[in-house]
């Protein structure tokens, strides 16, 4: 199984990042044909340490089942529209996306 991870910076305002955020979840679900009920996905909000804020604010995942799925999920022009506004919402800087196999 793989799983395609987001790490989203810590934003310049939390408040817009949280309301921009809940948008493009709404986007992600549009795109791809993922009805409102089902989150396939888990969203990780990382926590302060005794050192401080942590480097990433939050963390998307979602897996998919093949490279061949991944990829032409990825390159779908619905999939390069949430992608595109990925970066839009994160005014902490670029997000990091990241493919990973899961064990």
């Amino acid at each position: 199984m793989l799983q395609l991870t987001v790490l989203y910076p810590q934003p310049s305002d939390v408040a817009q990042f949280e309301a921009d955020y809940a948008e493009h979840l709404a986007l992600l679900h549009e795109k791809a044909g993922i009805p409102t009920t089902v989150k396939p996905y888990t969203v990780t909000k990382f926590m302060p340490t005794p050192d401080g804020a942590p480097t990433f604010y939050q963390m998307f995942t979602l897996p998919f089942e093949s490279p061949e799925i991944l990829q032409a999920t990825m390159e779908s022009a619905a999939m390069q529209e949430v992608g595109a506004d990925a970066y839009r919402i994160s005014t902490g800087g670029a997000p990091i996306f990241l493919v990973g196999s899961t064990e």
